[in-house]
């Protein structure tokens, strides 16, 4: 029997459980391993941090998603893995053999700023959560103006918080850019684009230029950055460490270890890291380890031309993108609210 290991429960793995929930997968013995039983649906953190949702509302409870399709459950966080041995290591010294691996552990904050040990990273997002309900939020700032960045600006304006968001780019990205824009505007976010922060210094003190700016916390939302012990691995990886992956989601060196997700970049298409094409990614893995199983061809992923992009506000109020139509509103809010309750019922059945 094959040994399949899902390391991470990101969307893309959350999918494959649900799919397992739905129809068993025989043939193969399913482990995931995961920090964390229960974990917040990113979709909804903005929510949360704004006081629309309970936390509890927000949650994905794995351990019994796990139980529901049949996949064993295992906590603990990776720290290494050895493809030539087919093993990842834990912290605390455990070791998990495998046949097949697939990797989605979601991405990490970049901290090359210098300085950065005094801000608070976005992610990951439960210990980031954790730690926010713990600060006082009197003068934020907000190193990142991308999509996280502003969504976080409005929710944590709307929560009362001072906000500042600084921005290395003179404009928000995407068509929606001057829609996003009003909006932190409206929420009385201080935007400050085109100033780069350039350190952060004890206080924390923002630097930016010849500016130099205190404040009662510092929130890091700047790029994606892969787990250290991706490219340690020795798998191929892009110019930014993430997996190079087939359209398989195979690794291109490593074909026993899939990845997807926001470590993953698709070497002949690549595509933005979000949670629209992580769950997409899900359902071709799950059509893939039943053909893993069964001896069968493996089917090539084929990522959507188009993703929808909602963006909240902080209050009840969103901003939706989807190739060059853009709208804004209440209803948009209401239509990511339902999207989104939808997505986390279908893990709970």
């Amino acid at each position: 029997m094959r040994r399949i290991l899902l390391v991470g429960a990101g969307h893309a793995h959350l999918n494959v459980l649900r799919s397992f929930a739905k129809e068993a997968l025989y043939g193969a013995r399913v482990t995931l391993v995961t920090p964390l039983a229960r974990q917040i649906y990113s979709g909804m953190l903005p929510g949360v941090i704004a006081g629309h949702y309970r936390l509890d509302d927000a949650q994905v409870d794995i351990e019994a998603l796990c139980s529901r399709a049949y996949v064993e459950f295992a906590a603990g966080q990776v720290d290494a893995l050895d493809p030539q041995a087919r093993r990842v290591s834990l912290e605390g010294g455990e070791k998990l053999d495998y046949d097949v691996v697939s990797l989605n552990p979601g991405s990490l904050v970049e901290r090359s700023l210098p300085g950065a040990e005094r801000t608070l990273p976005v992610k990951p997002l439960d210990n980031f959560l954790a730690a926010l309900d713990q600060k006082r939020l009197g003068r934020v700032a907000i190193v990142g103006a991308g999509a996280a960045g502003a969504e976080l600006a409005m929710a944590l304006g709307h929560r009362g918080a001072a906000i500042t968001l600084y921005s290395d780019r003179p404009t928000l990205p995407g068509i929606a850019g001057e829609r996003i824009a009003q909006a932190l505007r409206r929420a009385r976010v201080d935007f400050r684009p085109g100033m780069a922060v350039t350190a952060v210094e004890e206080g924390p003190v923002i630097v930016a230029g010849s500016s130099r700016q205190d404040f009662d916390l510092v929130i890091l939302a700047t790029g994606s950055a892969a787990p250290a012990w991706l490219a340690s691995a020795g798998l191929a990886v892009d110019g930014h460490g993430f997996a190079l992956v087939h359209d398989t989601l195979q690794s291109t060196s490593h074909p026993e270890v899939f990845v997807s997700g926001d470590c993953a970049t698709l070497r002949d298409a690549p595509h933005p890291r979000s949670g629209v094409y992580a769950v997409r990614h899900g359902e071709s893995l799950a059509t893939n380890f039943r053909n893993v199983a069964g001896g069968k061809p493996l089917e090539p992923y084929l990522p959507q031309a188009r993703a929808l992009v909602l963006l909240s506000c902080g209050a009840r109020y969103a901003i939706a993108q989807r190739g060059g139509w853009t709208a804004e509103g209440r209803w948009v809010w209401f239509w990511k609210d339902g999207i989104d309750r939808r997505w986390l019922r279908s893990l709970r059945r």
